[in-house]
């Protein structure tokens, strides 16, 4: 496996997608509870294959470690702390296979699924802190959401971990207020109420 080192964007919503299956995101329910979820998200991401329990217990701690670096968007601590997650796994390359040449890190033969999400983490961090900038690294702005995500789109007005989910039920229940707050009766004073009841005879 490769991951080209200007894939950032990529590799940022992977490591989105990571930090967002943590039970405290899902009300107490983890996206990723046993080998059998995690190799599901291994092959969403086109990742090496999950054997052991311990790969579980590993990315469980780097789903930790990915979401306090996002919660805590220090620069030098995310360098740091990325440069940490990159190193040891493989080695940088240059991909001439497409049709512009990119530097790239090749995974050992035998990297597991933490070693390739380490490693994705380590890059989507440094590409958005070297292109973007910290105030990429946010909280989700749904009030019932305790997610988090980094922002790669161009204009960087990103709001929600999911906009899918957490965009719509914020503008359903948005929806809901204005259509009850201009269904609502007007208050009537005492006397209007008792016109009315008049004109509306015996």
């Amino acid at each position: 496996m490769q991951v080209a080192l200007d894939d950032y964007v990529w590799a940022a919503g992977v490591t989105t997608d990571l930090v967002n299956t943590a039970a405290e995101v899902w009300h107490g329910e983890d996206k990723l509870p046993d080998l059998a979820s995690l190799a599901a998200f291994a092959e969403l991401h086109s990742l090496p294959e999950p054997t052991r329990r311990s790969d579980l217990r590993a990315v469980h701690r780097l789903r930790v470690t990915a979401r306090d670096l996002i919660d805590h968007p220090d620069q030098a601590c995310l360098i740091t702390a990325a440069t940490a997650l990159t190193a040891s796994i493989g080695g940088v390359t240059l991909d001439t296979s497409r049709d512009r040449a990119r530097w790239a890190v090749s995974l050992r033969p035998d990297a597991t699924v933490v070693d390739a999400l380490s490693l994705i983490c380590g890059v989507g961090i440094l590409g958005v802190v070297q292109s973007l900038g910290v105030e990429r690294f946010r909280a989700c702005a749904a009030p019932t959401c305790r997610g988090a995500f980094i922002d790669t789109t161009r204009p960087g007005r990103r709001r929600y971990c999911m906009p899918g989910l957490c965009g719509n039920r914020v503008n359903v229940a948005n929806h809901r207020a204005r259509r009850a707050s201009t269904q609502a009766p007007e208050p009537q004073s005492a006397a209007n109420a008792a016109a009315a009841v008049r004109e509306l005879g015996p």
